[in-house]
Formats: C-alpha cells, sequence, structure tokens
C-alpha cells in the first residue's frame, strides 16, 4: 500500500473519531439540558398545577386512620419549602378552644390546616383550624375547636388535604402531649435584667395584693425537653403578685444567655414543695440580646403608650394619628385574640412612619399581667409609658380655651416630670361619653361622632415611669403600684381629661359582651356584681338594646375635642379626616 493511501485512511479514521467524539457530546449536552429543564421545572410553581389537592379530590372531616401523603405534595414541599414540616410543641385548653403552640413559624390567616383528633378507638378526626397567627420570633399559634367526647386533647395538626396517620404510640417523654389546662399553667416569661418575670395562671387568686415571695421558686430547664441531658437549675423568687412571679436569674444564664423553659415551684407553708407548674413558658436567648444592644444604644423615647385590644383594626388609626400628635412615639399593641385585619392596619401604620408593634397575646383575661408584661418590655426604650385604651382619647381644655397649641402637649406634660425623682406615675381622670344620639358608627371618627357625656369624671388612666415600679409589677390596670419613697401626680380636670368613649352606638358597645379582659373583673353575662363601675349601669347580664340606648348617659354636651380636631386635622377644602380619607379610598 503506498504512502498515500495510507495517508488517506489515516484521514478516514480521525474524520470518524472526531463524529463520534462530536456526537457523544451533543448527547450529553442534550441529557444536561433535559436535566436543568425538568429540575426548573420541579422548582417552579408550575408543579402546583399538578397537584392532586383539588376540592373534589379532598377527604370528608373523617377520615381513615391509616393513610400516607400524596407524591405530588412530597415533591412540593421538597422543591418549595412552602410547607414546613408541623411540630406542635405545647397545648393549652381554654374553655371555648384549644390552643396549640409551634415551634416553627406560620403566618397569619394560614387556612390549609386542619386539626386531627385521636379517638380511645385508634379512629380519627379531622377539623379545620379555627385561625393561626405569629407567636414570637420563633413560635406560631394554631386554635383548634375542643376536641369531642371521647377523643383525646393531644391534637396534632396537618395540611388540609393530607390523609391522616394513626398516631404511634410512643415512649414517655419528658413532655406530655396532651393540653395543659389554662386554669393553671405558666404562659409567659421575660428576662428583666438580673431577674425573670414569669406569668403563672392559677398560682394565685388575690387581687391588688402582693404575696410571701418566700413561698416560690423558679425551675429553669435549659436544652430540648425532649433529650435526657436537660440542665435544671431551681432560684429563689423575690417577689410574687397575683400571676406574677420574679426570681433570680442563674448565674450561667446571666453570663451565657441560652434558650430555657421555666416554670414556677410553690411552696407550702409547712416548706414542703410541689411539683413545678405546668409551663409553656421559654425565653430564647436572642431576647436578652437584643434588650443588650438597645440598652447600650442609650437612645429613649420619652413617651410611648401600650394598650390591649380585641377586634379594634377600625378604630386604631384615629387613636393613633390622634396620640401621635400629642408627642406619642412609639406603640406596644397587644393583640388578644384578633379576628379582624389589625396586622394589615399595623402594617399600613408603619408604613406611614407610626413607630407600632403588636405583641400576640392569647391568654384570655390577663390584662394586668399583659401591663406587666408591657412595662418591663417597654424599660429599656421607654421615659414614660401610658397605659390606656383605644377608645380613650387624651384632651387639654385649657390648650382650647387659652389658645394654646396643643400638638406634643402629652409628651411636653411628662417630660417636665423627667427629672422628678420622686414622681413615677402621672394619674388622668376621665368622662365618659354616651351614644350621643346617633344609631351607627359615626364615619368621622369618635371623638367627632360623639359629644354628650356623663357629667361627672369616672376613675383614671396612667401614664408611669417603668423604672418606679415595684419589684412585683402589681398593676390594677387602671393604675401601678410605685416603689416606696415614689409619689404620683394627679392632674386636675381643667388641665387634661380623657375622653373615654365608652358607651358607644349599640352595634359596638354589643361586642363588649362577648368578653371581659381584665383577670378580676366579672364578666358582665354573670350575675355577679351588677351594681359594679365595670357594667354598663342597668344593662344586666344579656346584650338587649334597651330601646332608648342612642339617649343613655347624656348630661353635659361637650365639643371641645370635636372642636380640636376638625380645626387641626381637617382637610381645608374635602373636611376629611385623615383616617377618615384612609377609609373612603
Amino acid at each position: 500500500m503506498t504512502e498515500y493511501e495510507n495517508g488517506k485512511k489515516r484521514k478516514i479514521r480521525n474524520r470518524q473519531q472526531l463524529k463520534a467524539q462530536f456526537l457523544s457530546l451533543r448527547y450529553l449536552l442534550i441529557c444536561l439540558c433535559c436535566f436543568f429543564v425538568l429540575l426548573f421545572f420541579l422548582s417552579s410553581d408550575r408543579i402546583s398545577t399538578l397537584s392532586v389537592r383539588s376540592d373534589s379530590l379532598r377527604p370528608s372531616l373523617r377520615v381513615p386512620a391509616l393513610s400516607v401523603l400524596s407524591s405530588m405534595d412530597s415533591i412540593q414541599r421538597s422543591f418549595h419549602g412552602r410547607f414546613p414540616p408541623l411540630r406542635v410543641e405545647d397545648r393549652v385548653q381554654f374553655p371555648d378552644h384549644l390552643l396549640l403552640i409551634l415551634s416553627n413559624r406560620i403566618g397569619k390567616g394560614e387556612k390549609n390546616l386542619v386539626c386531627v383528633y385521636h379517638g380511645v378507638n385508634e379512629e380519627t378526626l379531622a377539623l379545620p383550624s379555627v385561625s393561626t397567627d405569629e407567636f414570637d420570633e420563633f413560635r406560631s399559634i394554631v386554635r383548634c375547636p375542643n376536641a369531642p367526647s371521647n377523643y383525646s386533647s393531644s391534637v396534632d395538626l396537618q395540611f388540609h388535604g393530607d390523609l391522616v396517620k394513626k398516631k404511634k404510640k410512643q415512649k414517655q417523654s419528658l413532655r406530655d402531649d396532651k393540653a395543659h389546662n389554662w386554669e393553671k399553667v405558666g404562659y409567659e416569661a421575660v428576662i428583666d435584667g438580673d431577674t425573670v418575670v414569669v406569668f403563672v395562671k392559677g398560682l394565685t387568686r388575690r387581687p391588688h395584693k402582693e404575696s410571701d415571695p418566700s413561698y416560690y421558686k423558679c425551675q429553669f430547664k435549659i436544652g430540648n425537653s425532649e433529650d435526657k441531658d436537660v440542665e435544671v437549675l431551681v432560684t429563689q423568687a423575690i417577689a410574687a403578685a397575683q400571676e406574677v412571679v420574679r426570681c433570680v436569674l442563674p448565674e450561667s444564664l446571666k453570663l451565657n444567655p441560652e434558650t430555657f423553659h421555666v416554670s414556677v415551684i410553690h411552696i407550702d407553708p409547712r416548706g414542703r414543695s410541689t411539683p413545678a407548674s405546668p409551663s409553656v413558658a421559654r425565653i430564647y436567648g436572642s431576647d436578652s440580646i437584643e434588650k443588650k444592644k438597645t440598652k447600650k444604644s442609650g437612645i429613649k423615647h420619652e413617651l410611648c403608650v401600650c394598650t390591649m385590644l380585641w377586634n379594634q383594626a377600625p378604630f386604631l388609626r384615629e387613636w393613633i394619628m390622634y396620640h401621635s400628635w400629642l408627642g406619642v412615639e412609639r406603640w406596644f399593641i397587644y393583640d388578644n385574640n384578633s379576628d379582624d385585619d389589625i396586622q394589615g392596619e399595623i402594617k399600613l401604620l408603619n408604613s406611614e412612619n407610626y413607630n407600632v408593634s403588636r405583641h400576640v397575646w392569647p391568654w384570655i383575661k390577663t390584662q394586668e399581667a399583659g401591663f406587666s408584661h408591657c412595662a418591663v418590655r417597654a424599660k429599656d426604650e421607654c421615659n414614660w409609658v401610658g397605659f390606656f385604651d383605644v377608645d380613650e382619647f387624651y384632651y387639654f381644655p385649657t390648650h382650647r380655651s387659652q389658645g394654646l397649641p396643643s400638638k406634643n402637649a402629652l409628651r411636653s406634660l411628662v417630660s417636665n416630670y423627667t427629672s422628678w425623682d420622686l414622681v413615677g406615675e402621672i394619674r388622668t381622670e376621665c368622662h365618659s361619653y354616651g351614644p350621643s344620639g346617633l344609631t351607627s358608627v359615626p364615619s368621622q371618627g369618635v371623638t367627632v361622632g360623639y359629644t354628650c357625656r356623663q357629667a361627672n369624671p369616672e376613675r383614671h388612666k396612667s401614664i408611669i415611669r417603668p423604672e418606679s415600679l415595684t419589684s412585683s409589677l402589681l398593676n390594677e390596670v387602671h393604675h401601678f403600684h410605685l416603689r416606696e419613697g415614689i409619689g404620683h401626680m394627679s392632674l386636675v380636670e381643667s388641665v387634661a381629661v380623657v375622653n373615654h368613649y365608652k358607651y358607644q352606638v349599640w352595634e359596638t358597645f354589643k361586642a363588649k359582651f362577648q368578653r371581659r379582659v381584665a383577670t378580676y373583673v366579672v364578666d358582665w353575662q354573670e350575675n355577679q356584681n351588677q351594681g359594679s363601675k365595670d357594667r354598663a349601669p342597668g344593662l344586666g347580664t344579656e346584650a338587649i338594646e334597651p330601646p332608648d340606648w342612642r339617649r343613655r348617659f347624656c348630661e353635659v354636651w361637650d365639643t371641645g375635642l370635636k372642636d380640636l380636631v376638625v380645626s387641626n386635622f381637617a382637610d381645608q377644602v374635602s373636611g376629611y379626616l385623615p383616617w377618615q380619607r384612609q377609609q373612603q379610598e
């Protein structure tokens, strides 16, 4: 064979090898493209279009005890992370619902959850959850209907559309998964300097009195309660009153803040200790770290306000905008199980530079404890903290009559006493307003709509200096108890007054019959203390509108605050008030 022919064959072989390599590379590229397309498809929202969850395929409330998750749901959760594992940490049994505390975050208003009940014969029942909400930085809460008879209070959660799994029998662990009785449980805790303040329901029923702290100790559990190597520490209480116990913080937790669970031990007069009370109260290490950062900055607001509310979203805007004009700089809203759009309203206010924070407070009839909790929480941020309700408005008659400006008047008032170390509280009397002849909610707000009140003031509202409170944080809603040697200043009515729009149109007022938030105030539906100022005079125990309701509680026509609001807030062209305009949009 000639050299020419050999060279020609070599060229042919080279071309064949290059072609084979090209085909191999092309196939590899095609495979890679297919893989990335499939990965993109699985990780995009398109997968939701293939979900087998449809109304027609969802199981009824009663479902089989044995089941598995649908494969598409598993894919969706794996690639999206939309549905984190549901980990029920604690359960608390209330009279009208069961509260589940989750150790992971689920947003407010999640409607895709069902509560799973386990019967005595391994049957299961799934019912839609009542509501969901954030709880703190790490936890969420879910409210479930009370367990039907013959079903355990050990209720679980899962997503709607998943088949119910049979509850596995587990060995007894350190954490019982049955519900705690609300009548006796530790429910909150907060660090205050070198101490921890624990809130316990059913500990003592002595209203408005301090207890002997030597009868109480605090038990701290550090670590995962399901592990065997939990560290347990015990310290002595240094103050106690009503539902509050203050204990020394263990040295190890002062030096190195950790997440811990805290409960209270009661010691009887004979010195015998009872087991630590059931508790869902937890402190996270990040809480104390954030407080140290705030304290280190040294910057405090002169005037803050704390309130506890339930379904007051429509009235919040007027209340905050008006008092911000008076000089309030910071707002602590304790949301006591609202099911209106309070979160959306607060978000809108913050977008307009109002400094408002919402604190979820799911504990019923604990207003005094909530105020004590807020006093500790606000101490590092505020020189003065006011405690009053969304239907209560500060007003300065002297400013109005003398033509003085009222803007920032409330902040100026309290700042005058900041340097007075012997004044720890400023009290202002309240005037109670009636329906003022109205039969429907006034569109311009309560300050403009209600102008007829009772002649004589009743009770008072307080603005306190947190550092001046007793270590027990004892309060009676309207005022706190102060440390020895520190007193309060009572303002005369001509200087300042609180307009309390207590008796509004029946549509608004009747909602109060559903609940009372104060711990030691009898509910209106109970036939007790019917002559109390906490009740509407002559209304009895049923929410039935009296024929003359719109004319009640009207002894003096007083348009002072109305005139002030209209002259300072109303648009000069349209006449709309800022909170009214928001409702019109």
